[in-house]
């Protein structure tokens, strides 16, 4: 499953509206999913890889090896 490892952000569903967002328009259900990084880290002294969301990235909650 796409989730962040340090925040743990995960994949979030709802429903698409359309244009007009009128209340008798169709909806379809739809998911938004995280933007993940595959990223090299220090983790225990040791090197490893793990998926982290670019919003983690750009605070500086990793750091990179």
């Amino acid at each position: 499953m796409a989730k962040c490892a340090i925040c743990e952000k995960a994949i979030s569903h709802g429903n698409k509206l359309s244009i007009t967002r009128s209340h008798v328009s169709n909806r379809a259900s739809r998911t938004w999913k995280p933007n993940l990084r595959t990223v090299k880290t220090i983790v225990d002294g040791q090197p490893k890889k793990i998926k982290v969301c670019a919003k983690c990235l750009r605070s500086g909650k990793v750091k990179r090896a």
